[in-house]
């Protein structure tokens, strides 16, 4: 939307300026006339006993700051620009035409649907369900909430960057799903530079942290990872190593081996996608000292800045 400038206005535009006393018109032109005159005197007599540059240069007058530029309208004064409701950012990042597909795990709404959510769908090697319902911590904090709020944390900080974002699903919209599938389609058609799936374990208490799902090398059917999985790992490694100094979240100490890393081919997500993409599950819902974290927003703007270095990281270098 744009702003029309309205011009000077009075500071009370619904109270007139009051009008001038008797005789001031006539007295104005004497008094300024005598104020001008005083003054230049006395700014004379100033620089004279200031005296002039040892080096015979003119004396030049103090540089005026420039005016500030005016904030947008209705924008705080120091924030970053408006990003446009199709997820582009505002071009002024580095990153500039770059494009990030973020998949927020599951569906709040996946519950309502379950004979949907259950379909089996093609995967390339295999057909599994659409998509499940996702875990939740034991108070009840359910997955498809973190993926969602972790998800939007996300894109505001890649927009800074100025890199367009889109998201796979966001507040209700579908109102379940997407299947697995399309999730893949959607990151292969916006030929996204990097497409970041975002999930939450439900692992048996005492098992906890993070592991990354990198995309095995695999082919069958329509699935053909070969493309993107070495590309696939490297950005996984950027993931990885951001997540995990942002969070001070370790490493999986179920799965990966202590690395983080986990490689996986019967994951329809990672299957089907044309493009670079991982997953990562940060950390498991079921265990005590990850779900206190899950559920710390403190902690989740930790988690988001983690994996937009990670992102940053891997789109610089690519």
């Amino acid at each position: 939307m744009s702003y029309a400038d309205p011009g000077p206005r009075s500071p009370h535009p619904d109270r007139p300026e009051p009008p001038g006393r008797p005789g001031r018109s006539r007295r104005t032109p004497v008094v300024l006339l005598t104020a001008l005159v005083c003054g230049g005197l006395l700014g004379w007599l100033g620089y004279e006993a200031v005296g002039a540059p040892d080096d015979g240069s003119a004396a030049s007058p103090p540089a005026s700051a420039s005016p500030a530029s005016p904030a947008a309208p209705g924008a705080p004064s120091g924030s970053p620009g408006p990003s446009s409701e199709d997820g582009k950012g505002s071009g002024a990042g580095t990153l500039a035409g770059k494009v990030v597909v973020i998949d927020p795990g599951h569906n709040p709404g996946n519950f309502r649907h379950t004979s949907q959510i259950n379909r089996p769908v093609d995967i390339g090697t295999d057909r599994k369900e659409c998509d499940t319902t996702g875990t939740s911590t034991n108070d009840g904090y359910a997955e498809a909430r973190f993926t969602l709020d972790v998800a939007h944390r996300l894109r505001t900080l890649l927009q800074r960057q100025g890199v367009t974002v889109k998201l796979t699903h966001d507040d209700g919209s579908p109102d379940w799903g997407p299947c697995v599938d399309e999730r893949a389609r959607i990151g292969n058609s916006a030929h996204a530079d990097a497409a970041l799936s975002i999930h939450a374990d439900g692992a048996a208490p005492g098992d906890r942290g993070f592991h990354v799902i990198l995309p095995a090398a695999v082919h069958g059917g329509a699935a053909d990872t070969r493309p993107i999985a070495a590309a696939s790992e490297v950005l996984g490694e950027h993931v990885a190593d951001g997540f995990r100094r942002s969070t001070g979240e370790p490493p999986s100490n179920y799965l990966g081996g202590g690395t983080g890393l986990v490689t996986r081919k019967d994951l329809g997500g990672l299957n089907l996608s044309t493009v670079p993409k991982v997953f990562i599950e940060c950390g498991n819902m079921r265990d005590r000292t990850d779900a206190a974290l899950l559920t710390s927003g403190s902690w989740r703007q930790k988690a988001a800045e983690g994996l937009s270095e990670g992102i940053v990281s891997f789109l610089r270098g690519s």
